[in-house]
């Protein structure tokens, strides 16, 4: 099949990335970072940044300040800026700081979702009903997430029929475009691929996404291997940031320039300065005082002097 001419990504590093990052100095990362982290991003030309989570701060304590960082953002024209909502509350609260998208996230693996959400799929599927129609009525898209769709942390292998479910079901709900994420990173691409083809005879093709963990090295390969499969969104995180919290030490989100590398690299037009980019995860990476997860940044920016970070 044809490579994609043009792909989206989907940046999640100031939600996904930053709510799995270890405080800085015992506390959360200062509001003001993560609103210029988000509009670094924006700059870049990325058409979505996953902007925060309306959860609650006992359970993610990074997220607190959800309704604040919202609020603060200035908007670029042509970026949107999705945030989770999990549930009719924090859907309220979030179309009440003026989210223009939101997502819900399920599991392909019940064991999964039972540690994750306190529930079994089925259930899940219902919470999101009302919220997906609350969503609509306010003109606001939906987006859905499944989680573990190659392997599970608690059962192991995961069936592609079982993932084909899930995403029907998300996408019969209202849900504009579902998410595949390989949560663990045990995906390779003959896995992947075979996932891909067993949910795209479910939603059309042009509704998924991918979204991969690196913590094998396998990311990037996957992500080809879902070209190859005519997707054209992937889901990556600015700098890697977020570390896998179910293999420790291991690396988490695909970075977003070494995603942006590849395409570029395949002549696969996404719109985003890698440059740019680059010094948006140099400037998260200082605040947080570590590297960057990604190899196409660190050898960018070893032929570069640092910059210098303000109000962090």
């Amino acid at each position: 099949m044809t490579l994609p001419s043009k792909v989206r990504i989907v940046d999640v590093g100031p939600r996904d990335g930053l709510q799995n990052e270890a405080l800085v100095g015992g506390v959360p990362v200062a509001t003001a970072v993560k609103i210029e982290l988000i509009e670094r991003l924006a700059a870049a030309g990325l058409p979505a940044v996953e902007a925060t989570a309306f959860v609650s701060p006992k359970w993610i304590p990074q997220m607190a300040d959800q309704s604040e960082v919202l609020k603060g953002i200035r908007r670029r024209a042509g970026t949107r800026y999705p945030v989770l909502t999990p549930n009719l509350k924090g859907l309220e609260a979030a179309l009440e700081a003026g989210a223009d998208e939101v997502a819900v996230f399920g599991a392909a693996s019940e064991s999964f979702s039972q540690r994750n959400i306190n529930c079994s799929i089925a259930e899940s599927l219902e919470r999101f009903a009302p919220v997906v129609r609350m969503a609509q009525r306010h003109n606001v898209a939906v987006r859905g997430y499944v989680s573990c769709v190659v392997a599970c942390p608690y059962e192991g292998a995961i069936a592609p029929a079982a993932v084909a479910t899930v995403a029907r079901a998300l996408y019969d709900l209202g849900c504009y475009e579902v998410s595949l994420g390989d949560t663990i990173g045990a995906g390779t691409p003959g896995n992947v691929a075979r996932m891909f083809e067993a949910v795209a005879r479910e939603v059309p093709v042009r509704h998924l996404a991918g979204h991969f963990h690196d913590t094998f090295g396998m990311a990037i390969a996957n992500i080809h291997a879902s070209l190859e499969l005519g997707v054209a969104t992937f889901d990556a995180s600015v700098a890697g940031l977020g570390g896998c919290p179910y293999a420790k030490g291991a690396s988490g989100n695909v970075a977003t320039e070494d995603v942006l590398y590849l395409l570029h690299g395949l002549g696969i037009d996404t719109g985003v300065d890698l440059d740019m980019v680059v010094d948006a995860g140099q400037f998260i990476c200082k605040v947080l005082g570590k590297l960057p997860q990604s190899k196409v940044a660190l050898a960018t920016l070893a032929k570069r002097p640092p910059i210098e970070v303000h109000g962090a």
